[in-house]
């Protein structure tokens, strides 16, 4: 891939700017730039991760991305999640052979016509962000090439979130950019929940999940069901 190629990718990272409810924000624009840049490449995410919890999609290339994003969160694994955990990319060049490896995730992902993902931890020294994950629709590997400038943009957007961060300190406001899918929600009906059963938020958090897969939905249309009391809690306490 040549300079000129990869020019509008490195742009948007070195673009610090992050306008809330827009959708040419600065995560926006890097999965977008992402999309342009890797060849064959038809989606791009950018996550803050923070473990299984916390999670906020701060940028997608398109919807489906989005949603591919609330699946891994909605079961706990995937590409994305094991890259954050382990600090090291996951290479995925076709996901029909890693159902046992990811059985709540990879049918899901398939049954969504998504045949491949590559996952790049966002990080800086020792510390952990998030990731940035392209997507294919065909199986396929990256090339050598493309699979350097990723660890690089992952890199460098790690950097730019830090510098995001450190320049709202310095100007007296907290840090918040405006994600393309919170899953606060999740974390009020979690509270919620472990408030009304007397359990641990991990404990809350899982029922939250498993009554989720259980019935082949998102953690986060349930967690929106128990706010507006379309799901009596008891019903969560097994």
């Amino acid at each position: 891939m040549d300079g000129r190629h990869r020019g509008p990718l490195w742009r948007a990272i070195a673009s610090a700017e992050d306008v809330a409810g827009r959708r040419d924000s600065w995560a926006q624009t890097v999965c977008l730039a992402c999309v342009e840049t890797f060849d064959r490449v038809d989606a791009a995410i950018l996550a803050l991760r923070g473990g299984s919890h916390a999670e906020e999609v701060l940028g997608a290339s398109d919807p489906w991305a989005a949603d591919l994003a609330e699946a891994q969160y909605t079961v706990g694994e995937g590409p994305g999640v094991e890259a954050f955990a382990a600090g090291t990319p996951v290479l995925v060049s076709d996901l029909r052979v890693e159902q046992v490896r990811w059985p709540g995730f990879a049918q899901a992902a398939l049954d969504g016509g998504v045949a491949a993902m590559f996952a790049f931890p966002l990080q800086f020294g020792a510390i952990r962000l998030g990731t940035l994950e392209l997507i294919r629709r065909g199986p396929g590997g990256l090339p050598s090439d493309e699979l350097r400038d990723a660890v690089l943009a992952a890199d460098l957007g790690a950097a730019a979130l830090l510098r995001q961060a450190r320049t709202a300190e310095v100007e007296g406001h907290e840090f918040a950019p405006d994600p393309v899918r919170s899953f606060q929600d999740v974390n009020v009906a979690t509270g919620m929940l472990a408030a009304q059963l007397h359990i641990g938020l991990d404990d809350a958090f899982t029922r939250l999940r498993a009554h989720a897969y259980g019935r082949n939905r998102s953690i986060l249309d349930v967690a929106r069901d128990v706010l507006d009391r379309r799901i009596v809690l008891d019903e969560l306490a097994e």
